[in-house]
């Protein structure tokens, strides 16, 4: 099992179903992932965007001026867009880019 410290790019590596819930047992691997949340929901609001749009990677970065490869690396975790690479993207798919913050429930 990887910990945090392990992964690439520090991401914590998490698995699927009896093995993930162990790993969000070691309390440091849950805060790596705790941490890292913001970044998992990004790539995943990218990738879920992009599928909703029905568009491939390679159709966005046509459509955004931006490489298929630094999309992929994007939604691979392997690199970190600026507000205006997303502002980017999100005008490709014919969306608008919203960053809000919220309260956090865990702040005492």
């Amino acid at each position: 099992m990887k910990t945090a410290a392990q992964s690439r790019r520090g991401f914590p590596v998490c698995a699927s179903g009896k093995r993930a819930f162990r790993q969000m047992k070691d309390p440091e691997f849950a805060a790596e992932y705790k941490k890292l949340r913001p970044e998992y929901e990004a790539i995943r609001a990218i990738i879920s965007a992009r599928l909703e749009s029905k568009m491939t990677q390679k159709k966005l970065a046509e459509k955004t001026g931006i490489r298929q490869s630094n999309i992929s690396r994007i939604e691979n975790g392997t690199s970190s867009p600026t507000v205006d690479t997303l502002a980017r993207l999100a005008a490709g798919m014919g969306k608008k880019l919203k960053i809000e913050f919220v309260p956090d429930s865990t702040a005492g």
